[in-house]
């Protein structure tokens, strides 16, 4: 069961209790704010119909655990069969929602593996302009740490070591205390009572139980497996992500092969019917780019790979592989044409076959050097033509994809298309929001990365949907807490979690199943309030 939350008190908790309490009055559409955005995919149309609601959570909330409640942007699912109508036109329902390894701008610390629990309001605002930033309302309800059964804990700390393979679990990234190193990414809510969630040590996927417990571990191809040189000369797994603890220094630089530093599986959603999981890759694994400089990594980086398993077998089976080209942008510190790659930070199933991508630019927005990001957006993606090359010599680190970052002329890729632009000023604006200067708590933080869906409830537009898109905060604050120690971060800035949602038509979306062993009934119009 998820612990129950205890009271909340004290100066640095007000800001939170304040944006928990009470119910936004619902602000009816009274004509469309702007014109539509639409764009045509594999014979369908897919529409943004703007900005409809924010959410913003104060640097300073803290979890049941006395932690800082940063970070939780990384991952989102909602519980579908939460999701409701009431009587006032509001929408309501339980979002669960994932933070990273905890605050780690000055290094990383001994923060446990957790997913929180938010019970939200929605009253979308469809016209007008406001300042208010609460149409989205978030109660935080309760966390669930993970573990290893026997009581192995897990931690945000760099892997420093492998914890070897046994009967039930492969080899495990682990840190200096000997705990399960973990960098969470991504949540799949599955409906039976257990969730799926992507991380970026490993690259590894992680199977728990409500109680948090873990009950499966997916180990991708060994083409993806961090691999370093040891003393000797000899290739070792190394999970480390150069990403020394607070008070220690050094430098392992990039794998030989295998993902990179914090590029691992960001992206992390499931069919449909619950029978196959897909797990995407940030950016491109080490071999399928240029690693001569960091310089050619971020210019060679699109070609990254998109991994299907089914899980109808006892231990989950790889069968599908396929590349995806991530889409480019300007480099903004040159008038020189340089394009650079928007690396992925979620995924989100629309069926079988066709998703929706998160990707984005690094190292702009606010708190960063660049007040204004050129690349944020939510894309499609299908793989239905692409080249499945899993099982092939790809799945090997000595056969690359795209050696120097060029794709082999015989795979074919999945088909990529843009489709909602974050950094659209019309709709943010709306709501008090900007992309650019100046740069204060309005200007978007650099990390948006993760994604939900649920459905408008409108019989005239039945393929209208509400998208949720959350932002990763870093745990950037002026008074956090993490670890029994209080702390404050060295940017001087306290940066909110923010929460968007739109309105969007999305004609080939498929409704989960939100229990594996029963047919889905329908949304449920039922009046709560």
């Amino acid at each position: 069961m998820i612990p129950q939350l205890p009271s909340l008190r004290g100066p640095r908790h007000r800001a939170w209790g304040y944006l928990a309490a009470g119910t936004t009055a619902l602000l009816l559409m009274t004509g469309a704010a702007s014109a539509d955005s639409s764009v045509a995919f594999q014979g369908q149309t897919f529409v943004n119909k703007g900005l409809v609601g924010v959410a913003r959570i104060p640097s300073n909330a803290v979890d049941q655990f006395g932690d800082t409640l940063g970070g939780f942007g990384s991952g989102m699912a909602m519980d579908l069969d939460s999701w409701h109508k009431n009587r006032d036109g509001s929408y309501g329902g339980t979002l669960y929602m994932l933070p990273d390894r905890g605050w780690n701008t000055q290094g990383t610390v001994d923060f446990r593996g957790r997913l929180h629990r938010f019970e939200i309001t929605l009253s979308p605002l469809y016209s007008g302009t406001t300042k208010s930033q609460n149409q989205l309302q978030m109660a935080y309800k309760g966390s669930t740490l993970f573990h290893r059964w026997g009581g192995q804990q897990t931690t945000g700390l760099d892997p420093a070591g492998v914890q070897r393979t046994d009967l039930i679990f492969p080899d495990l990234p682990i840190a200096s205390n000997k705990s399960i190193s973990l960098d969470n990414e991504a949540v799949v809510h599955v409906g039976d009572g257990t969730y799926w969630v992507s991380d970026e040590y490993g690259p590894y996927v992680y199977h728990y139980d409500h109680h948090g417990a873990l009950l499966h571990v997916i180990r991708p191809p060994e083409a993806f497996i961090p691999m370093r040189r040891d003393t000797n000369g000899n290739l070792v797994e190394d999970f480390s992500a150069n990403s020394p603890p607070i008070g220690v220094t050094y430098d392992k630089g990039n794998p030989v092969s295998g993902r990179q530093n914090n590029q691992g599986f960001e992206g992390l959603a499931m069919s449909p019917d619950r029978k196959t999981l897909f797990i995407l890759l940030q950016s491109a694994l080490i071999q399928d780019l240029d690693a001569t400089s960091s310089k050619t990594i971020k210019l060679t980086r699109n070609n990254t790979r998109l991994l299907a398993y089914d899980l109808r077998h006892r231990q989950p089976k790889l069968v599908g592989e396929y590349v995806v080209q991530l889409p480019h942008y300007q480099d903004q510190t040159t008038t020189t044409t340089t394009l650079l790659t928007a690396a992925q930070s979620e995924l989100l199933a629309l069926n079988d076959h066709q998703f929706l991508v998160l990707a984005r630019d690094s190292s702009a927005g606010f708190t960063a050097k660049s007040a204004g990001s050129v690349y944020r957006s939510v894309d499609l993606l299908d793989i239905s033509g692409a080249t499945n090359i899993a099982g092939t010599a790809y799945d090997s680190p000595s056969t690359p994809v795209a050696p120097k970052g060029v794709l082999v002329s015989t795979i074919k890729p999945a088909t990529y298309q843009k489709f909602l632009d974050i950094n659209d000023n019309a709709q943010l604006n709306r709501f008090g929001l900007h992309n650019g200067a100046p740069s204060d708590s309005n200007d978007l933080y650099e990390k948006w990365e993760s994604m939900a869906v649920v459905p408008v409830g409108d019989p005239r537009a039945p393929h209208d949907y509400f998208l949720f898109v959350g932002s990763d905060n870093d745990f950037i604050t002026q008074d956090g807490h993490m670890v029994g120690q209080a702390y404050a971060d060295a940017s001087g800035a306290n940066v909110d979690t923010l929460v968007l949602v739109y309105r969007v038509t999305l004609p080939t979306y498929v409704r989960p199943k939100t229990n594996p062993f029963e047919h889905f009934a329908g949304f449920d119009f039922d009046d709560r309030r």
